[in-house]
């Protein structure tokens, strides 16, 4: 059999790729109305049609293309979380508290569910405990990075096939959260009455429109400070990162800089004057850095990756799926408030449980824009899913993967 032949695309052009999907996604957005009741993202519309395009072209025998985009996807991410820290005011850090301690406890409690979950759908496919492992809290909550982190450990303990399905397996999770969150949160806001008639949907009717939004308007000026800012804001982050490392801390880049993004925000916050303009240019930029992540998240996966899993497995991920839908909707929401600013914390829940907090972001973003946006989801959410999360899920991992061991003999 002929080698299948690698393309090897460039960073500057998966960037105009990402784009590309998207304009195709808001294309497609104003031309199904289906897509825009139940709030799925243009990131997310279009960059999965290119990832299906991608397939297919591999299945075909065609070419498989190999994408450059992991430093500028990076960049993007840590802009975001700073952005995210920027809106953040004083007022929200105090009224947030409360809440960020609940959901940290209830993303811990979902992080222990997935493996108890996963443990129990094994057994009764009768697979190995080691790989159902490889369906729960470590592809989920974790993502592809706890999946790259902790599948070793079951690989050295016998388990052979272990980093391959922890790879699918997070890749089966990001495409469910970007489908289910939306449609979740719509369902929520629907079924509980939460909507406001004289708010919602300003911001989605001007953009199908073509119309401007009739948000604050700014300035060349505050969208350029904006992204000065931020790049400050990032700047902080890796300094905060590189000296707590010095010390033996090890705190993610995109927690640090988001960290930044707070910083600024009180120093503009103690200044004299009306900043709001400037506040909403650095919101610009976040909801910009965002849109690209997502959308190169999602163009660069290998779909193919999912083919090789049997009906055990399978299972398992649709088990995962229906067991957070119906997590979030009982806890989740109604542990936060049972308000609106619940129910958008609820899809963003979905979003990081299935693995990847961008999906929580995006998904909440465009609930938000068909009724109206949520400054406390968006604080709380990336807090615990860029953070307190994935300190406890590593804890709760290994107390799993110890018990996985003991159930299959490895000491």
């Amino acid at each position: 059999m002929e080698e299948l032949k690698v393309l090897k695309i460039d960073m500057f052009t998966t960037l105009m790729l990402a784009v590309l999907a998207i304009y195709f996604g808001d294309f497609l957005r104003k031309k199904i109305p289906v897509l825009v009741k139940y709030c799925l993202p243009a990131s997310v519309v279009g960059g999965t049609i290119f990832a299906l395009v991608s397939m297919g072209l591999y299945y075909a025998n065609i070419v498989e293309l190999d994408f450059d985009y992991k430093t500028v996807n990076q960049l993007f991410y840590c802009i975001f979380f700073a952005a995210s820290g920027a809106a953040a005011s004083m007022a929200l850090l105090k009224k947030g508290g409360k809440l960020v301690v609940i959901f940290a406890v209830l993303a811990a409690v979902l992080a222990a569910c997935q493996n108890a979950l996963a443990l129990a759908v094994g057994h009764l496919f009768n697979v190995n405990p080691l790989i159902s492992m490889m369906t729960g809290s470590i592809p989920m909550t974790g993502g592809h990075g706890n999946a790259a982190a902790f599948a070793p450990i079951a690989v050295e303990a016998g388990a052979s096939a272990a980093m391959e399905v922890a790879i699918a397996s997070a890749t089966f999770g990001l495409i469910s959260g970007c489908i289910v969150g939306g449609p979740l949160g719509n369902f929520i806001i629907k079924r509980h009455k939460l909507e406001d008639p004289m708010l919602d949907g300003k911001e989605e009717k001007a953009e199908m429109s073509g119309e401007e939004s009739t948000g604050i308007l700014m300035g060349k000026n505050q969208i350029i400070q904006a992204v000065f800012l931020m790049c400050v804001a990032i700047g902080i982050g890796r300094l905060v990162t590189n000296g707590l490392k010095s010390v033996g801390v090890d705190l993610p880049i995109h927690v640090s800089c988001m960290f930044g993004g707070i910083l600024v925000r009180i120093f503009y916050d103690l200044k004299k004057g009306n900043h709001d303009v400037l506040y909403e240019a650095i919101d610009s930029v976040g909801e910009f850095s965002l849109g690209l992540f997502v959308s190169m998240s999602i163009i660069t996966m290998k779909l193919w990756q999912l083919s090789g899993l049997g009906i055990a497995l399978v299972a398992l991920l649709v088990a995962q799926v229906i067991f957070i839908l119906i997590f979030c909707y009982f806890l989740t929401f109604r542990l936060l408030g049972g308000d609106y600013d619940a129910a958008v914390m609820a899809v963003g829940h979905t979003g990081f449980g299935l693995g990847a907090v961008p999906v929580s972001m995006t998904t909440m973003q465009t609930v938000c824009k068909k009724y109206r946006y949520s400054k406390l989801a968006f604080f709380v959410v990336p807090v615990i899913g860029g953070f307190i999360s994935n300190l406890s899920n590593a804890v709760i991992i290994t107390k799993f993967l110890n018990y996985a061991k003991h159930l299959v003999g490895v000491a």
